[in-house]
């Protein structure tokens, strides 16, 4: 060995060998297969840019989008029974719970907070799919629970944005009682005279739609989000027969009537600003969410356009 082997060549390979690239900065589209960098996914609110197909997007993401200045404050949830069948499948309860938190940074499915959207106070509560497939628990429940109650105190609009594959079946019959406690809460709205508006993402499906994401006083879903009780596949194995193209998508159901609008998630903001205002009888929004000048102010012709 000479100081050519034992220096220069390594020192040469140093320069220029392939620098490990990290696997996260990147994510494929799995609608259109387009190789998209993660700021600029980000940047477009998990919307690929390239076909327009929606992917998952966590409720903390949405939220830092929806609310004015991206500034939230949670509402606290009651933390519920741990584990109160002891139910054990492949991996204990508590186990699947922790890596679920993990993986996802957040403690359970669903994230309530409260903010102002258009400069009116709003309570929002997002599913987040990727916590064990946004499944409703009876922390799920609660989260709805203390949600409505606190937009009850508020007198403000709440806003629900769905995405679950259904109950959590580990919690077995107690993930079942959520929905009617839910329904029940969604009631308090109702009797409070306060706009209750859900957002169906994709997707959202079984207990979760046959209870609190189909009782809206407006339903907006995303652009191709699946939308259903028993998916698809199910369906034509029961009755034998095809169904139809686009069965049981957002655009499907608009056309069915049971939608009130499919929106992008770009234009979902200054949506839900009109509909709330529209529905506390508030004024609409100014353009650039600033105050409306006094009539016959001299920049008011300038501030409308």
């Amino acid at each position: 060995m000479n100081w050519i082997t034992n220096y220069v060549r390594p020192r040469i390979n140093s320069l220029f060998s392939r620098r490990e690239v990290p696997e996260n900065l990147w994510t494929k589209c799995p609608e259109c297969n387009t190789m998209l960098f993660h700021r600029e996914l980000a940047a477009a609110l998990n919307v690929c840019t390239n076909c327009g197909h929606h992917l998952g997007i966590s409720p903390r993401q949405r939220f830092l989008a929806l609310f004015d200045g991206g500034v939230f404050t949670e509402v606290k949830v009651p933390e519920p029974a741990a584990d109160p069948l002891h139910f054990r499948d492949q991996k204990k309860y508590p186990d699947r719970m922790k890596a679920a938190r993990k993986s996802t940074g957040e403690k359970e499915a669903m994230l309530v907070a409260e903010g102002r959207l258009g400069r009116a106070p709003v309570i929002c509560a997002g599913q987040n799919f990727s916590f064990m497939g946004g499944s409703m628990g009876m922390y799920v429940g609660n989260a709805i629970i203390a949600a409505c109650e606190r937009a009850v105190k508020r007198k403000c609009p709440m806003i629900l944005f769905s995405a679950a594959g259904g109950a959590r079946m580990q919690e077995g019959i107690l993930s079942l009682m959520q929905m009617p406690r839910t329904t029940v809460a969604v009631d308090m709205l109702k009797a409070a005279r306060l706009p209750y508006i859900v957002v169906l993402t994709h997707p959202t499906t079984g207990g979760v739609t046959a209870s609190y994401a189909m009782l809206g006083d407006v339903h907006i879903a995303e652009p191709n989000a699946l939308i259903g009780f028993a998916g698809p596949r199910v369906i034509e194995q029961t009755i034998r027969e095809k169904l139809p193209d686009g069965f049981q998508r957002a655009e499907y159901l608009l056309d069915h009537g049971m939608l009130d609008r499919v929106t992008e998630r770009k234009h979902l903001r200054t949506e839900l600003i009109t509909i709330t205002r529209m529905l506390m009888g508030q004024p609409p929004a100014v353009h650039g969410d600033l105050p409306a000048p006094p009539p016959g102010d001299a920049g008011f012709r300038d501030a409308a356009e």
